[in-house]
């Protein structure tokens, strides 16, 4: 009898033992998995919950309102406040303004769902392959960097592996080599943004 009491009593610590050993291990695992977390797998956790609108403080000090609309693997696409279509280096990213249901949207596991070829692709693809298909297609920009407050309006003649050639032209002239003002090479690493 005495035994009986003994061995319930063993039992039920062993039992408790292994819930806490349990319980650790799955903080553990929590913790490291929050540490391996990148910023662009936050911010694509939002598109894929759709928890999109955001404000975003880049290292040039200006704050920004969008609705993301895409992740890369070192950029993101989004629509400004006022219309406009904008890609950000998310080098050039300081900080994230969130809501709390945000917030825990961006924190929390992505969807087991796979995501279609095209999510898949534009995840692996890199910011200089968007410069160079906005050069491919003339499309002018207003492009910021982290040493002017205000932004250049051109059109991109060329991208190179860390920098590119931005031809600067006034707003609505289509760019002619007559209409370009100034010629300048923009380090990848300076841009903050990029308005069309």
């Amino acid at each position: 009898m005495r035994f009986d009491l003994l061995f319930d009593d063993l039992e039920a610590q062993l039992e408790a033992q292994l819930v806490t050993e349990n319980t650790q291990q799955r903080g553990e695992e929590e913790r490291l998995r929050a540490a391996r977390t990148s910023l662009r797998e936050r911010l694509a956790a939002l598109v894929a919950t759709g928890e999109r609108s955001i404000r975003l403080r880049l290292l040039d000090g200006s704050a920004v309102d969008l609705t993301l609309a895409t992740v890369g693997r070192d950029w993101l696409a989004a629509e400004l406040a006022g219309g406009s279509e904008c890609v950000v280096p998310l080098g050039a990213i300081a900080s994230v303004s969130l809501s709390a249901a945000q917030l825990q949207a961006s924190r929390g596991r992505m969807p087991e769902q796979k995501p279609g070829a095209a999510e898949a692709l534009t995840g692996k693809i890199g910011i200089g392959v968007v410069l160079r298909d906005l050069a491919r297609r003339r499309v002018p920009v207003d492009v910021a960097d982290r040493a002017q407050p205000a932004p250049v309006h051109g059109t991109i003649d060329r991208v190179g592996a860390d920098h590119l050639d931005l031809a600067v032209h006034e707003r609505g002239a289509v760019r002619r080599e007559s209409s370009v003002l100034e010629r300048r090479v923009v380090a990848l690493g300076a841009i903050t943004m990029l308005r069309l």
